[in-house]
């Protein structure tokens, strides 16, 4: 009889496979029997030990799959077995404020350790072979392998930032970092009608980035990033300015890059999160914005499988390494390198 295999986090830099009875499904529930998963720096972070949680855990969260079962009242209009599908939005409690008001992303009562029927243990339940979990938490694709796939959680959580940021045609848009989060943040920025200038020490990213459409890029090791900027732009500086970097200390350089009216995105989480300081009568005469994003909503979702599926972005240069489930020690301590943008973990 076929067993359900669960990636379980028993301690810093430990993981393993063990192997249960695959769950049944009721109700609005579907059963996905998971292709792929990519590790986020979030499950690198709690196999280094930075990001504290409670062992035993499951991590994984960037997950495509297909239905393999459905419950009795899952909306057969909408949802079929064989469905290739991304698993998303499951951290949400869908019944707050934030949600019922279309704020997902911004749950009251999000919970990375939340219990999901049918795991032994808590966490996001993408690293094993099923997953249970209601009909309202899949998203179907088509046209891309499972592997390419697997970035429709980051390319969603990257729409809900460019959203926040508001982006007009002609816009300056500033990307400071040039990791995945970063790379994917040039292409909507530019296919929004920006023009794009990127900043990282890293010289073969920031190339990358100009092959995806940057138009400038700037090493602040060797540039001074804000004086760069003012001769980009005639002395505006920036209408818009995301900082995808995990670094307190950006934060400075990035407000400084603002034009007046501009917007400042905090796209990432700060690892050490320590205090910066700004100037309140700078932010009361230049009428900047400073705004956090953070995960996506349904409609983020669904706007990146679109996208994966339509072809307007190609995910191809972002899967750096697959791994087979198990090798997935061998993932982990390869993706924590720091040298590549995903690497994915397959299940037969």
């Amino acid at each position: 009889m076929e067993k359900m295999r669960v990636v379980v986090f028993s301690g810093i830099k430990d993981v393993h496979i063990e192997e249960f009875d695959i769950p049944e499904v009721t109700d609005e529930e579907v059963l996905v029997k998971i292709d792929a998963c990519a590790i986020c720096t979030w499950e690198q972070r709690v196999y280094t030990g930075v990001k504290k949680v409670s062992f035993p855990f499951v991590g994984g969260h960037e997950m495509v799959g297909k239905i393999v079962a459905m419950g009795d009242k899952v909306n057969t209009a909408e949802h079929h077995i064989g469905d290739r599908v991304a698993v998303g939005v499951m951290l949400a409690c869908h019944e707050c404020y934030q949600c019922k008001t279309g704020n997902e992303q911004s749950c009251e009562h999000f919970n990375h350790s939340a219990p999901i029927k049918g795991l032994p243990y808590v966490g996001m339940g993408g690293l094993c072979s099923h997953i249970v979990v209601n009909q309202r938490n899949v998203f179907k694709f088509d046209n891309v392998s499972s592997v390419e796939a697997t970035i429709t959680e980051p390319l969603s959580c990257v729409t809900r930032s460019i959203e926040t940021g508001g982006i007009q045609l002609g816009d300056v848009v500033v990307v400071i970092g040039c990791g995945i989060m970063g790379l994917l943040h040039v292409i909507l920025a530019q296919r929004k009608g920006a023009m794009v200038v990127v900043s990282d020490i890293n010289e073969e990213r920031t190339q990358l980035a100009l092959d995806l459409g940057a138009k400038y890029r700037i090493n602040p090791a060797k540039e001074d990033l804000v004086e760069r900027i003012k001769e980009i732009t005639g002395g505006v500086k920036a209408q818009v300015v995301f900082d995808t970097t995990p670094i307190a200390s950006v934060v400075k350089d990035a407000m400084a890059c603002l034009a007046n009216n501009g917007k400042l995105i905090l796209y990432s989480s700060f690892y050490p999160d320590v205090p910066i300081e700004f100037s309140p009568d700078w932010l009361h005469k230049s009428a900047v914005r400073i705004m956090g994003t953070a995960n996506s909503n349904s409609h983020d979702f669904m706007t990146a499988t679109r996208m994966i599926s339509q072809g307007t972005v190609d995910m191809k240069p972002f899967v750096s390494e697959i791994y087979p489930v198990e090798q997935v020690k061998d993932a982990f301590e390869s993706a924590i390198k720091g040298d590549k943008f995903r690497v994915v973990v397959t299940f037969d």
